[in-house]
């Protein structure tokens, strides 16, 4: 009998291959521009803006989800100067 074991990880955000998340994209839970992808197991894409992907991430994870994080791009707006 072979045991494979794979290396574990720490990371709770990984690289997504779907396309970049754009201003069109929308939280399913307020509507606001959504800023994380969590990708199921099944494969059903959920959308969150910044403040429920992290209010959702530790039960996104247990559930085996994958998470794409783009939220720095709020970082890059608010050094811009754009939105105030």
């Amino acid at each position: 009998m072979t045991t494979t074991t794979q290396p574990a990880t720490d990371s709770t955000t990984t690289t997504s291959t779907a396309a970049p998340l754009t201003a069109a994209d929308r939280c399913d839970r307020c509507g606001a521009q959504a800023y994380v992808r969590a990708t199921l197991p099944g494969g059903t894409d959920l959308l969150f803006c910044g403040h429920h992907g992290n209010a959702h991430r530790p039960s996104l994870l247990v559930a085996g989800a994958s998470i794409s994080d783009e939220t720095d791009k709020l970082l890059v707006a608010r050094e811009s100067g754009f939105g105030g």
